[in-house]
This record gives C-alpha cells, sequence and structure tokens, in this order.
C-alpha cells in the first residue's frame, strides 16, 4: 500500500497539474508504488514562509489522526469527521480555496497514503486490482480528495458551527450531488437540504439525489435567495479568523472545532426553504420508492 511520503518540507506547496502528472503513476492508482517526495519537492512552489496557515506538519498531523481513528472503519466515515477539522485547520478565504494547485500538492505532496485508503476500489470480478479515479488527485473540487471536504465545509457550516457539516457528509450522495450546484452557494438553501435530512424526510441516497435534482431544477424559475434572504456577511469576521491561525491550537480531535464568528443563516430563511424543498421532494420519482409513500 502507498505510503507517507519520507519527505515532508515545513510548508505547504503548490504543483500544477502538469507537474503533477509525472508522479500520478498506475502504480500509484493501484497503491502499488509511493510518490517520489523529494523529486516532487523539488518542482513544487512553496508558500508563503511568514504565513502560519501554511505549516505543513499541521494538517498532516491532523491526516495521521484520521488514518489511526477511522483504520478499522469504512473509508466514507471519515469524512464527517475531516471535513470540518481541515477548514478550520487550513483558514482559507474561497479565493486562496480556489487555487487547484494546492488541493493537487495536499494529495501528492502531503498525504497520498490517505488519498490511497480513502479512495481505493474494491478488486474488480476478474482478478484486476482496486484503483484510485486519478481526478482523487487532480479533479475538480467536487471530486478532488480535500477540496471537496474543504468545500463542504465551507458551504454546510452556519457560522462558526459545523454540525450541519458532519449531517451534510455523512452522506456520500449529499456530499456528491450537492457541491456540484451552484445553487448550494445560497446559505439559506444548503441548510435547508441539511434539515429535511435531519428530519429524516430524505436518508437513502436515492433520495437525496432526487432532492438535490429538484432543488437544483426548481431553482432555474425560483430564486431562492429572492424568497429566503441570507444576512450580508462580514469579511472582517472571517479576516480576523484567518489572522489567529498562526495562535491557534490543534483542530480539536474529539470535539468539533468552531469556525469564524460570523452570524448565521436566518431560521426563518432556513425553515421557509426547507418546508418547500419537502414539498418539491413529495413530488419527485423515487426509484424504489412506492407511488403513495411519495403522497
Amino acid at each position: 500500500m502507498t505510503s507517507r511520503p519520507e519527505h515532508l518540507p515545513e510548508r505547504l506547496a503548490l504543483i500544477s497539474d502538469v507537474q503533477a502528472a509525472e508522479y500520478i503513476s498506475a502504480g500509484l492508482l493501484e497503491g502499488r508504488e509511493d510518490v517520489p517526495s523529494i523529486a516532487l519537492n523539488k518542482v513544487a512552489e512553496p508558500l508563503a514562509s511568514d504565513d502560519g496557515r501554511f505549516r505543513l506538519h499541521r494538517v498532516r498531523d491532523l491526516i495521521d489522526h484520521a488514518l489511526a481513528r477511522f483504520r478499522d472503519e469504512r473509508p466514507t466515515a471519515v469524512d464527517a469527521w475531516l471535513a470540518p477539522r481541515l477548514h478550520e485547520t487550513l483558514r482559507l478565504t474561497r479565493r486562496e480555496a480556489a487555487e487547484k494547485r494546492l488541493w493537487t500538492y495536499l494529495a501528492l505532496g502531503v498525504a497520498p497514503d490517505y488519498v490511497v485508503w480513502r479512495h481505493l476500489s474494491e478488486p474488480k470480478v476478474d482478478g484486476s486490482p482496486g484503483r484510485v479515479a486519478r481526478d482523487r488527485f487532480v479533479g475538480p473540487h467536487y471530486k478532488q480528495t480535500f477540496a471537496r471536504l474543504w468545500w463542504a465545509a465551507e458551504l454546510f457550516r452556519d457560522g462558526s458551527d459545523y454540525r450541519p457539516v458532519v449531517v451534510a457528509c455523512g452522506n456520500q450522495d449529499m456530499l456528491n450531488s450537492a457541491l456540484r450546484l451552484d445553487v448550494i452557494d445560497h446559505r439559506p438553501t444548503a441548510l435547508a437540504l441539511v434539515r429535511l435530512m435531519e428530519r429524516g424526510t430524505v436518508r437513502t441516497g436515492r433520495e437525496v439525489n432526487a432532492l438535490t435534482a429538484a432543488v437544483n431544477a426548481a431553482a432555474a424559475t425560483l430564486m431562492y435567495d429572492v424568497i429566503a434572504s441570507d444576512v450580508e456577511r462580514d469579511g472582517e469576521l472571517l479576516r480576523h479568523w484567518i489572522m489567529s491561525a498562526e495562535s491557534s491550537l490543534p483542530s480539536p480531535r474529539n470535539n468539533l472545532p468552531e469556525g469564524p464568528e460570523e452570524e448565521r443563516a436566518p431560521e426563518e430563511a432556513v425553515g421557509v426553504l426547507a418546508g418547500h424543498f419537502e414539498g418539491l421532494f413529495a413530488d419527485v420519482q423515487v426509484r424504489g420508492r412506492a407511488v403513495d409513500e411519495s403522497r
């Protein structure tokens, strides 16, 4: 199985898709080879040395704990635990988080062993080995191993409260479907989806997929941000949270961390959309659900 990198520098870095291609071998994707970490770091671009957020070992220590904690469980179980803690450890602006090269470096230069453990498929019936999809290393934000967790935490948190993130990331279909949708950038929409999961209105993967498809389709004619307005975000609170990273303690392992002290989404707006989405869901076709169950 792919091992922890032998060489871990002090700082996180950036690596492009073109540079990364040289190190994403068939052996790595099958979990048989390691990433040549010294060679990779020679071509990587280190991040600012005076920014405490980019100390590599804070992230690697978190991943080591996740691997030890969830080693004997289904790998999918780790997402709900790691997403809020990765977000709180890497205190990024959305602009910084849109830097694809950072996530590629995390996957190849910091934790390729984690990527393989988390996403290696089962061997096929013909005896051929399982593989990790290439986009888990270099894919878009809704596919790449670490980007998907950070963005899930960013889009589903309610101010400083990461509890909705745990609910959303506890369902792989919500995590995989919702991050592809532009409407999820509207906070009351994201939290209303979580509300329906908490109520038990949607439970199975099929139900989640049907719900998110219906919500996205309805957004073409109904502007959610008009009928359920969010509060204006205070950028100063986010900047203060980011600047305090230098003196912050490691993200708590047993209790949820706290995000920036931003105002929570209006409860009325979340409730309005939750009710509307519940009505949408009642009318959608869900494969395997009897017709009278949707009424």
